[in-house]
């Protein structure tokens, strides 16, 4: 298991609840990975659909589901990837999105790893976003979350080393 580090926004978001400021929504996403045929691992990430930046798989939690099967679920739905999806979390970060209606809201994401095991060629959103395997460290340079860039960074030397 993964170590999960506090990063600065970590420590600002506690100090906004201890000022009164709302709560954060929470979110969760699926770190998407793979190991290639030489032992290094890839990461995939996706488009969003509004703006076209890179991110990880990720949405809200049902009421009904484990938040691990909900980072399953969204890589199904968003980028088409089934596999085995780790049950702690390899961290979490802080985000600002902007809903619908233009406000707003402060999300943390916690992550869950979800090691690749199949591709789908159709699913549900694949008109409405590009996918792409990269490098941890590209992973983190294409992302625009510091602490999301700290997260795939950490996770990519901690998995990055094949056992000889």
């Amino acid at each position: 298991m993964l170590m999960k580090p506090v990063y600065h926004s970590h420590l600002v978001e506690r100090i906004r609840r201890l000022f009164g400021a709302p709560a954060c929504r929470l979110q969760v996403a699926a770190l998407p990975w793979q190991r290639t045929a030489s032992g290094a691992i890839e990461i995939m990430l996706i488009t969003s659909r509004d703006t076209g930046r890179w991110v990880l798989p990720k949405g809200w939690p049902e009421e009904s589901e484990r938040l691990c099967e909900t980072a399953a679920r969204e890589a199904s739905e968003e980028a088409g990837l089934s596999g085995s999806v780790d049950t702690h979390e390899a961290g979490r970060y802080f985000y600002s999105k902007e809903l619908a209606s233009g406000e707003q809201v402060a999300c943390e994401v916690l992550v869950y790893p979800l090691e690749v095991r199949k591709v789908a060629e159709k699913w549900k959103e694949r008109r409405q976003r590009t996918r792409k395997w990269v490098s941890p460290a590209e992973a983190a340079r294409m992302v625009n979350e510091p602490d999301l860039c700290r997260l795939i960074s950490s996770f990519g030397a901690a998995h990055g080393k094949v056992a000889a």
